[in-house]
């Protein structure tokens, strides 16, 4: 099951048709190989969404050891906000605040708060600890938090990925065609006969 945004819900599934090209994009986030690698996976995936958590904390750690630490392929990061997407918009712009070094960093401590959230911590006190880690103070947290360019951009990016067939998170795409298995099996593989190709 995916996380669907709010928008996405009320597109006809004409949106989700084939593969197509996807490529760099303006706030793109990346690890591993350098641009115009053999092969690139994109993840479009929400702080908020649980099953971008669970892929985050069971998946994530072997496909990074098996595909990004070995720069076998670009992986490049793209932000989709899923419900509550107030919460989601806010995760991701104090990652971005945070600096390209923490950004990753920070995205894991979002994903991985959503248990104190079930728990009944509520969203803002663990977004407010995750900024103070990253080294934000409480002034510059309402900044980001309210940065109407970056929101702006933000929208943008969510908009290229409507128009890129995303209709919840995670959804992958390696090479420009959609994964519809999250699994490392069937990323794995996707990938594998493009690295030997």
């Amino acid at each position: 099951m995916l996380c669907l945004t709010t928008a996405v819900a009320a597109l006809t599934l004409s949106a989700c048709s084939g593969s197509r090209q996807i490529a760099p994009a303006e706030g793109d986030m990346a690890l591993g190989a350098p641009e115009g690698a053999k092969v690139t996976v994109v993840e479009y995936a929400s702080v908020t969404c649980s099953h971008c958590a669970a892929w985050q904390e069971e998946v994530w750690p072997g496909f990074k050891a098996r595909y990004v630490d070995t720069n076998k392929v670009r992986y490049v990061f793209r932000e989709f906000p899923t419900a509550p997407q107030a919460v989601a918009v806010a995760g991701f712009l104090i990652a971005r605040c945070a600096g390209e070094r923490q950004y990753f960093q920070v995205i894991d401590q979002v994903m991985a708060s959503q248990e104190e959230w079930r728990a009944g911590t509520p969203p803002s006190q663990s977004l407010q600890r995750i900024a103070t880690s990253a080294g934000l103070n409480d002034q510059q947290f309402r900044a980001c938090v309210s940065d109407r360019d970056a929101i702006a951009a933000m929208d943008e990016r969510i908009k290229a990925g409507l128009d890129a067939g995303v209709t919840g998170t995670p959804t992958f795409f390696v090479n420009g065609v959609k994964i519809a298995d999250s699994s490392l099996a069937a990323l794995s593989a996707a990938i594998d006969p493009l690295l030997e190709g």
